[in-house]
């Protein structure tokens, strides 16, 4: 066990503690260590005027990308559980946007978005959802730009929660899906009473995970509403990025940084004390 811990300390255990200890300190914006600031970044980081509003932000993208990606990720994998021709390639296609890069899935999105060249909005002004090309500017809003973040998220994490639905059907037993059916339960209820019930474990994974990535991600953000000035489209981690990037404070970037690591635990001791995604079916 010693190299797996040692490679864990490397880079979990060291980073987090370069992190704490960054976010109480006073850091120049050229990086030199000028001492203890004891708890005046974590004071910089709350009494931010627009702190709540991007942690109530963070929670309703969190909340909205996980729960479509659930929802949608069962439907998707109780048609690839199904046998019909062309299975195998359906299923290969849907591992692309895992497989594929989030920036250039994410990129691929804006550029669509484009008033005046962009695929998507071209569709949607022929199908008569928006009147002009030019007469929305999807990325330059910051209601439509996180919007539209939020699809591309689902977008790009449904392979994995899809294939981790997928592992878990294929776990339930064919004996089972018999005795409902000679107990006279129609398809409906053999899913919602026999089914889904044995998927707790699966789901309870997928549904963990997707948390952790979609409170940490920031990529598609970064490409969609970077652009966009202020912070009304904002989530924890692209201000994080902002006080590094624009303001170069690093400490302060560390405090909001470990006041989002304290939500995730906080988030992920709460889903698994109510979940219980290891307990028995």
């Amino acid at each position: 066990m010693g190299p797996a811990l040692a490679l864990i300390v490397a880079v979990v255990f060291f980073p987090a503690g370069v992190m704490f200890w960054n976010s109480t300190r006073h850091i120049s914006q050229s990086g030199v260590d000028k001492g203890s600031a004891g708890f005046e970044n974590f004071v910089t980081v709350f009494t931010f005027e627009s702190f709540w509003p991007i942690f109530l932000r963070t929670i309703l993208w969190v909340v909205v990308v996980v729960s479509v990606t659930i929802v949608l990720s069962l439907v998707i994998a109780q048609v690839l559980n199904k046998s019909f021709p062309g299975r195998k390639i359906v299923r290969l296609a849907v591992i692309i946007p895992w497989a594929a890069s989030v920036v250039m899935t994410t990129m691929v999105v804006y550029y669509g978005l484009e008033p005046y060249f962009g695929i998507i909005n071209k569709f949607l002004v022929d199908v008569g959802l928006i009147s002009t090309p030019e007469g929305f500017g999807w990325t330059r809003n910051p209601g439509t730009a996180f919007m539209w973040s939020i699809i591309v998220a689902i977008f790009v994490s449904l392979p994995f929660t899809t294939y981790t639905i997928l592992a878990g059907l294929q776990t339930v037993p064919s004996e089972t899906l018999e005795a409902a059916k000679v107990d006279g339960a129609g398809p409906a209820r053999t899913y919602f009473t026999v089914v889904l019930p044995q998927l707790r474990s699966a789901l309870a994974v997928a549904a963990l995970i997707n948390i952790i990535n979609v409170f940490n991600s920031l990529p598609i953000l970064k490409v969609m509403t970077g652009s966009i000035p202020g912070y009304d489209a904002d989530t924890i981690m692209t201000m994080v990025f902002k006080y590094i990037e624009n303001q170069h404070r690093v400490d302060v970037a560390s405090a909001l940084s470990v006041v989002a690591f304290i939500i995730v635990i906080v988030i992920v001791a709460v889903y698994v004390r109510v979940v219980k995604p290891m307990r028995e079916v």
